[in-house]
């Protein structure tokens, strides 16, 4: 099967890595990424390690991306991080909605609502998160929990290519576990769906859509072999160079 969305592998190092840890992966994981013509990879580190990170992405195919941010340009936000700043810093995109951060930290729809539109305005490619936790999947609601949130995320927000879509399930954030790459491709063809009848059909179609959830080399073919599934939003493999860049040749050669 040949797709016409390019792969695109993003690491998710979440609050992991010094400076020196960075810079170590960095050493040890761009090397074996040199031809990235094939497939868009980003590498999101904490906000502390994006300057010296991006010091090394410069001459390399990979971009640099943020983990969070807040909507507004700036102001009396404690320990917020503004796009302008994400764009200072050198930022092609930024992770919006991340389950830890929904569940963990009380982020709402309305507040992801604002920061994909923040995200459009300031040039950043929003990774826009969504899924449904355990429980919802067993009380087969999983569908009705993603377009809710899909649908308050994109309120307001016209009609882009500028956009990538994460389907991360919680229950399988960290744990080991992962959906089938039946269920992803279901859900992933799904938000599809949603997107060509909200917007139209040809937007729809070049949109990528990632799978996150406890992805590893072992598993990465499987989910990429799906018509639905362009790429991977990766927690814990990407804190490994030599895992990522596994995640990485094994999805352009799925």
């Amino acid at each position: 099967m040949v797709k016409i969305r390019k792969p695109f592998l993003i690491a998710n190092w979440k609050m992991h890595k010094t400076l020196g840890e960075a810079e170590s992966f960095c050493r040890d994981f761009l090397p074996r990424v040199k031809d990235g013509g094939r497939v868009d990879i980003a590498i999101c580190p904490p906000f502390t390690c994006l300057f010296h990170v991006k010091s090394f992405l410069a001459s390399s195919p990979v971009k640099l991306g943020a983990q969070n941010m807040f909507w507004e340009e700036k102001g009396a936000y404690t320990g917020e991080v503004s796009p302008v700043m994400l764009v200072d810093a050198g930022c092609e995109l930024v992770i919006i909605g991340h389950s830890e951060r929904r569940i963990i930290l009380g982020e709402t729809d309305a507040m992801i609502n604002c920061k994909v539109k923040a995200a459009l305005q300031y040039g950043l490619l929003p990774v826009l998160c969504v899924g449904e936790t355990l429980k919802e999947r067993q009380e087969k609601k999983a569908k009705e929990v993603v377009r809710k949130q899909l649908q308050e995320a994109l309120e307001g927000v016209e009609k882009t290519e500028n956009l990538v879509i994460a389907y991360e399930p919680v229950w399988a954030i960290g744990s080991g576990l992962n959906a089938s790459p039946e269920d992803a491709e279901e859900i992933a063809s799904f938000i599809r769906g949603l997107l060509a009848d909200w917007w139209d059909r040809e937007i729809s179609s070049r949109l990528r859509i990632l799978y996150g959830g406890s992805v590893k080399p072992e598993n990465i073919s499987l989910f990429m072999q799906k018509e639905n599934i362009d790429g991977a939003l990766v927690g814990g493999a990407s804190l490994d160079p030599y895992s990522f860049a596994e995640i990485v040749r094994l999805s352009v050669y799925a």
